[in-house]
């Protein structure tokens, strides 16, 4: 099964899709790409790389299963 999920950052906001995981899975993927990210623009080049994850457009219209906010490293899902 595939999962989106919601880059948000103060520089954008991106979508990304890739092999669904739990929310703790997701964590330390996070805290992985975040630890050699040099540039928060970056950000998502990096998880992508590590985690075998694709950008797709961004859509306000799309669910996602999870937001990253990488302002204040929250990871949270969202109530449609």
């Amino acid at each position: 099964m595939i999962m989106i999920i919601e880059i948000d950052g103060f520089f954008h906001q991106v979508l990304l899709t890739g092999k669904k995981c739990s929310k703790q899975q997701l964590k330390q993927m996070y805290l992985q790409a975040k630890e050699i990210t040099i540039e928060s623009k970056d950000f998502s080049n990096v998880f992508c790389r590590l985690h075998n994850f694709e950008q797709i457009p961004y859509s306000k219209d799309i669910k996602v299963d999870f937001v990253l906010d990488t302002d204040t490293d929250r990871i949270y899902a969202l109530s449609y």
